[in-house]
């Protein structure tokens, strides 16, 4: 009987519900390879184990967990809300609820969804001024609202849109149209992105085509991922960036990452920006902004 190989131990990634491992050897790891009994693996191993490889070099650190948009969904009705929320699942969204006004202001402000489903008639403070409120918020009023409410009368959905929902539906309703009624809104995508090749803010010069960045006419050492993450909050200027949009946006990541990579950037480059770091700010438990002069 042949021997056999013995094999690294397996030991859980640690990212919540993501079904993943990480090998751990004797040897510093140069890659993290997570093990996934998935259908339809990246590479094939030996069984019973298939793996997809993610290879990561000495400066760059890459985590593994799956990036979903985040709906939150209002009602009063817990019904309405179960049929909403179990087809929201299913296609592939998280889903966040609230029961009331008061509710939805608290989850909208602490969770920052990608987009609010909002009943009208609500306990508490009701749809209307939710929406109103949501509007005057720096921090919420870019995020898409549907209004889905048993109001009918097209006074209703004329002060709903005039008030800033971006879509209007009424009760009854079918699941799989609102779902994709909500997928199309989430794929309008960012406001319009200031294209200029070069920006100047004070003493910082950005120079996309040429790839380089001064402060005070002496070139600021940035690699790529840091260049392309510090010119794309510039052309988004005093617009606030969530982390889940950087990560599409800078790292092209749709299924596959941790937010702390953002976080983890950052840090480098606002250490490699010294002074110039006075333009990025923290916007606490939603993402970054570039503050222009």
């Amino acid at each position: 009987m042949a021997p056999t190989r013995s094999r690294p131990p397996l030991r859980p990634a640690g990212l919540g519900g993501f079904a993943g491992w990480r090998l751990v050897g004797a040897a510093p790891p140069r890659r993290i390879i997570t093990a996934e009994p998935s259908r339809h693996p990246a590479v094939t191993c030996p069984a019973p184990f298939r793996f997809r490889v993610w290879f990561e070099w000495s400066n760059r650190v890459c985590y593994s967990a799956f990036v979903k948009s985040k709906i939150l969904v209002v009602d009063d009705e817990p019904e309405a809300v179960e049929l909403i929320e179990f087809n929201l699942k299913q296609a592939g969204f998280d889903v966040v609820t609230a029961a009331d006004g008061k509710e939805a202001l608290q989850r909208a402000r602490t969770q920052v969804p990608a987009l609010i489903v909002l009943d009208l008639m609500l306990p508490e403070v009701d749809g209307l001024e939710v929406c109103k409120r949501l509007r005057r918020d720096d921090a919420t009023a870019g995020i898409p609202i549907i209004m889905l409410t048993a109001r009918a009368a097209e006074v209703d959905r004329v002060v709903g849109l005039e008030l800033g929902a971006d879509d209007y539906v009424t009760k009854p309703f079918s699941p799989r149209e609102l779902v994709l009624r909500i997928k199309k809104l989430l794929q309008r995508g960012q406001p319009p992105t200031d294209k200029r090749e070069q920006m100047r803010f004070g003493d910082l010069w950005l120079d996309t085509p040429r790839h380089l960045a001064t402060w005070k006419g002496k070139a600021l050492d940035l690699t790529a991922t840091e260049f392309k993450l510090l010119t794309l909050l510039a052309q988004r200027a005093d617009r606030v960036q969530t982390r889940d949009v950087l990560l599409r946006d800078v790292w092209e990541y749709d299924n596959f990452i941790d937010t702390r990579t953002v976080d983890t950037h950052m840090r480098r480059l606002r250490e490699k920006l010294g002074p110039a770091a006075k333009y990025l700010e923290t916007i606490r438990g939603v993402g970054y902004r570039f503050v222009g002069e």
